[in-house]
């Protein structure tokens, strides 16, 4: 039987290190206007929170072959995990009737994009809802 998913928090410094050698989504659950006003995490891809819960079946499309996501929002308090939760109960459903083997790891950025982007790591400002790393 496969395990069921996992949450948990990860640094940005984390994130950085696990980034190259990992098979690893970053989702930005922001509005696409402080999306493309502030930037985001180059690479990132955009699944709003305001109708994420509909596009699960698309993101999860877009996780095949994944081993970890990363979810976050402007702090990472309240609309990262609250999609976060949501992703990891939608796994534990599509697991329970096997219509997938294994789950991603599923972690939440401490800090959100304000603490990656304080911390100095990469922004881009592509404005694409798919980032290709810029």
């Amino acid at each position: 039987m496969a395990s069921l998913p996992s949450l948990s928090y990860i640094s940005a410094t984390d994130l950085i290190r696990l980034r190259p050698s990992s098979k690893l989504a970053i989702v930005d659950v922001r509005d696409e206007g402080l999306r493309s006003d502030l930037g985001h995490i180059a690479g990132s891809w955009n699944f709003e929170r305001d109708n994420f819960s509909e596009k699960l079946p698309a993101l999860m499309g877009k996780l095949e072959g994944q081993e970890a996501v990363v979810l976050h929002c402007g702090k990472s308090q309240h609309s990262g995990p609250a999609c976060a939760n949501k992703l990891v109960e939608h796994l534990a459903t599509l697991l329970s009737k096997k219509e997938i083997e294994a789950a991603p790891q599923v972690y939440i950025l401490e800090k959100g994009f304000t603490g990656w982007a304080s911390a100095g790591f990469p922004v881009c400002t592509c404005g694409e809802a798919f980032c290709e790393g810029c």
